[in-house]
C-alpha cells in the first residue's frame, strides 16, 4: 500500500469527469480550506470532551451551549470538506492528520470546572477564527465563493465566543 499515514495533508485534486468543468483550486486554496477544515473537526471533537467533562455552577446551561458550537462545528466542517469537493481536491479529516495540523491546544482530561471551560472553549473558537481570517483574503482573492463562506464561519463562531466568554464578564460601569 503506497498511502503513508503522514501529519501532513496531502490535499490532492481528483480528475474531472463527464462534463464537470468548473473551477479547480489552487495548492495555497486547497491548503487554506484543509487549515479551516482541521480546526473545525478538531473544534467539534474538543467541544465534544468539554460536553462530557463539564461541572460545576452554570453547568447545564453549558452543557447545552456547547450542543451548539459542536453542531456548528460539524456544520461548517461539513460546508468546508463539501466545497472542496467541488473544488475537485480532497479534504483530508484523518485523526492523525488532525493532531499534527491543528491550530487549537490539546483540550484536558477529566472532568473540568465550568469557569475553566468557558476559558478554554472561548479561546478555542477565537483560535478558529484566527484560523480562517488569516487565510480569508488569499482565498477571496482566488474564490469569493470559498470566501463566502468563512464569512459565515466567522461570524457565527464570533457569536458563540462572545456569548460563552460573556459568563466570566461583569457589566461595564457608567
Amino acid at each position: 500500500m503506497t498511502d503513508t499515514l503522514s501529519p501532513t495533508p496531502a490535499v490532492s485534486t481528483t480528475p474531472r469527469e463527464n462534463a464537470e468543468s468548473g473551477f479547480v483550486a489552487s495548492e495555497s486554496l486547497a491548503n487554506s480550506l484543509q487549515a479551516v477544515l482541521v480546526d473545525l473537526i478538531e473544534l467539534s471533537l474538543q467541544g465534544k470532551q468539554a460536553h462530557w467533562n463539564v461541572v460545576g455552577r452554570n453547568f447545564r446551561d453549558l452543557h447545552l451551549a456547547l450542543d451548539e458550537v459542536i453542531d456548528a462545528a460539524r456544520l461548517f466542517g461539513d460546508e468546508v470538506a463539501e466545497r472542496m469537493r467541488a473544488l475537485h481536491l480532497t479534504p483530508d479529516g484523518r485523526s492523525e492528520i488532525l493532531a499534527g495540523t491543528t491550530a487549537l491546544e490539546p483540550f484536558p482530561g477529566g472532568e473540568v470546572s465550568t469557569i475553566d471551560t468557558v476559558d478554554l472553549v472561548t479561546t478555542r473558537l477565537e483560535t478558529v477564527v484566527a484560523t480562517a481570517r488569516r487565510v480569508h483574503d488569499a482565498v477571496d482573492e482566488e474564490d469569493p465563493t470559498s470566501a463566502d463562506l468563512l464569512h459565515g464561519i466567522i461570524a457565527k463562531l464570533e457569536q458563540f465566543a462572545w456569548m460563552i466568554g460573556a459568563e466570566h464578564r461583569e457589566p461595564t460601569k457608567s
